[in-house]
């Protein structure tokens, strides 16, 4: 068998891989950009591959209808958006993808993050290279004086394995967790409460959905205008399931204290979408909650995982089309 893998991958993992055949290294990385339609199809064909290994390449219906061949498709992240999934099941290969590679990250961002929105850290810094500290000022002190995360109530809206990681790390503080999320019925001790409690009730609103039909556009004016006035709203899931003009209303009109935004309609960011970033309560970052160099490792580390049960034990781990394929177990 030949594996083409186009996603970031650790050499090591590369190399366990070689006990299932040749292996065509071809990172997108060294590549600049995720490779397009045309040049995903031509990298196949090239490699001859009957495996795909992919993380932000473009896996069109064209691409795997000129490629029938393949045995599976592995995508490192957790929701393969960049697969024609209707495809793929259509032809009857399997989709397997990397839940939770990413959490860890995201979640110390989001710590991260809040403190250093609590405690005017980005403004404070500014302030301090501008030379604006003169002898015996004490405005630094009274100007940027901030807030503790310390036993603030949080709400996740979605709870899976980011909202999870975020929980677990949080308990060091104090903080009281709840969460919205209609397919986790309990976790731990956290309560799970309706999405208008959540945005109703917490200090720390923070979302964490997939998008989807009933997720598009979910949080609007009607849940925002809900907020306490001192809450923040923190989104490193996905743009589509905020009403962005809603939000941007709600911050200009300091209706809450703020805004952490990882996520955008449009990436790079378009005139509305600087409208939100460049806000003074908001704290940007250009869509970086999972970019750390480890979750290179954690992705490859559970894809390898998902190929070795299913090659060796027949077992489909983390099978993204699982319903609507016609697979038999070897």
């Amino acid at each position: 068998m030949n594996i083409l893998v186009t996603a970031p991958y650790d050499h090591q993992k590369i190399n366990e891989l070689s006990k299932y055949g040749k292996v065509i290294y071809k990172s997108w990385k060294l590549h600049g950009k995720g490779y397009n339609e045309d040049e995903v199809i031509n990298l196949l064909k090239i490699s001859e591959a009957d495996a795909y290994i992919t993380e932000v390449d473009e896996i069109t219906s064209k691409v795997l209808e000129q490629n029938k061949q393949l045995k599976f498709i592995g995508v490192c992240r957790a929701n393969p958006v960049n697969v024609d999934i209707e495809s793929a099941s259509k032809l009857n290969i399997p989709i397997f993808n990397t839940p939770a590679r990413n959490a860890q990250a995201v979640a110390e961002l989001f710590v991260g993050n809040v403190i250093s929105f609590y405690r005017n850290l980005v403004q404070s810094n500014l302030w301090l290279k501008e030379g604006k500290w003169s002898e015996g000022s004490l405005s630094a002190y009274l100007d940027f004086k901030g807030n503790e995360l310390a036993k603030k109530k949080i709400g996740f809206i979605g709870f899976g394995a980011v909202g999870q990681t975020i929980a677990r790390m949080v308990e060091s503080f104090e903080c009281d967790v709840t969460y919205y999320d209609p397919f986790v019925t309990e976790f731990n001790n956290y309560k799970s409460i309706k999405i208008e409690e959540i945005f109703r009730t917490c200090d720390i609103v923070s979302v964490h959905l997939p998008v989807n039909d009933s997720t598009k556009n979910l949080i609007g004016e009607e849940l925002l205008s809900q907020m306490k006035n001192d809450a923040l709203f923190v989104n490193t899931a996905r743009s589509a399931v905020v009403d962005s003009r809603a939000l941007i209303k709600t911050l200009k009109n300091k209706c809450i204290k703020g805004a952490i935004i990882d996520v955008f309609d449009n990436e790079p960011p378009s005139e509305t979408d600087y409208d939100l970033i460049k806000l003074p309560n908001v704290l940007a970052t250009p869509h970086i909650a999972g970019a750390t160099f480890e979750v290179e490792n954690h992705h490859a580390v559970i894809m390898n995982n998902n190929i070795d049960e299913w090659l060796r034990n027949g077992n489909f781990k983390n099978l993204f089309n699982n319903n609507r394929l016609n697979l038999v177990k070897e």
